[in-house]
């Protein structure tokens, strides 16, 4: 009898899939080198009355996972969300300018925690499991000149707290302190490695 060929672990792998359409989490999970698919969650994201910020970003994190997850059993999903908190109020995407300019104006030369949840679901085996990875930001004492500049040159009216530090964002801040560095930008890449572990998907086997 032919001794029986090695099993590819990649073969066992579940797919990968990740819930969000931000083209910022896309590049993030990119860089793992996984095979993924993405699909967008139907979520409610409106704060429940007196919930913390951290406790809404990983609720946000984790019902994204799972809606997408019910759509796709059997599939790994990857759902993430970030919430800015200022003195515990909850700092959202501004949508426009004229609330990114409050946004900016409200946290210049304050420090402002940027809660970043990412969360793992697959509906047949019961996984549900979020982490949370929080950001010590401190803004500097920006002018409104400055914020006007900003605001105009990048429009970073799809973010939490109107910031994208990784591109001309960075120049608003003082200091960043964080243990997971890329969860500013939007997945915390340490904590999904660890999550993905516990689904069964390890980045350095490989996927294909």
């Amino acid at each position: 009898m032919p001794a029986a060929l090695p099993t590819d672990p990649r073969q066992a792998m579940p797919r990968l899939i990740l819930g969000s359409t931000s083209p910022y989490r896309r590049e993030l999970l990119a860089r793992l080198r996984l095979a993924f698919e993405v699909d967008s969650p139907r979520v409610d994201e409106a704060a429940r009355p007196g919930e913390a910020p951290a406790a809404l970003a990983a609720r946000l994190a984790l019902e994204k996972a799972q809606e997408v997850a019910r759509r796709h059993p059997g599939a790994v999903v990857i759902g993430a969300d970030q919430v800015a908190d200022l003195d515990g109020q909850a700092i959202g995407k501004p949508g426009d300018h004229a609330r990114a300019v409050a946004q900016l104006q409200a946290m210049r030369g304050r420090r402002v925690v940027f809660h970043t949840a990412v969360a793992v679901a697959r509906v047949d085996t019961g996984l549900a499991q979020v982490l949370v990875a929080p950001v010590i930001v401190r803004f500097r004492p920006l002018s409104d000149a400055e914020i006007e500049h900003y605001l105009h040159t990048e429009q970073p009216y799809d973010c939490a707290g109107s910031a994208k530090c990784e591109t001309l964002g960075i120049a608003l801040l003082e200091s960043i302190e964080s243990d997971d560095p890329t969860a500013l930008v939007g997945l915390p890449l340490i904590r999904t490695c660890a999550l993905l572990r516990q689904a069964g998907i390890d980045p350095l086997r490989g996927m294909t």
